[in-house]
């Protein structure tokens, strides 16, 4: 327990010192750009956990999960966190803004 706080409370340092210096970071974990990170990319977890779903399923219907192919993430999900992204006077704000709508 007392080394996932220890976990988190670097995590929130990193974003924090990334976004105050204005440096540019990508993240692994969805939850950074929560707390103030730029970047995003990974796996979509929703599609990871249906797919765990479909294993559990064949698993009590009778496959043997020696017999079940190992799968790669086949969704992945890039989330930009403009806030950020105008707080660091980023190059690429007006390109990632969305489009008006009429």
């Amino acid at each position: 327990m007392a080394d996932q706080t220890a976990r988190t409370a670097v995590r929130g340092a990193r974003s924090g010192l990334a976004a105050r210096n204005k440096l540019p970071a990508v993240y692994a974990t969805r939850f950074s750009i929560t707390r103030g990170g730029l970047i995003f990319y990974g796996p979509d977890l929703v599609d990871q956990f249906r797919r765990a779903a479909d294993y559990v399923d064949r698993i009590l219907k009778g496959e043997k999960p020696a017999d079940l192919p190992v799968q790669a993430p086949t969704k992945y999900e890039l989330v930009i966190n403009l806030k950020t992204a105008k707080a660091m006077a980023s190059p690429c704000q007006k390109r990632c803004s969305p489009a008006p709508t009429s």
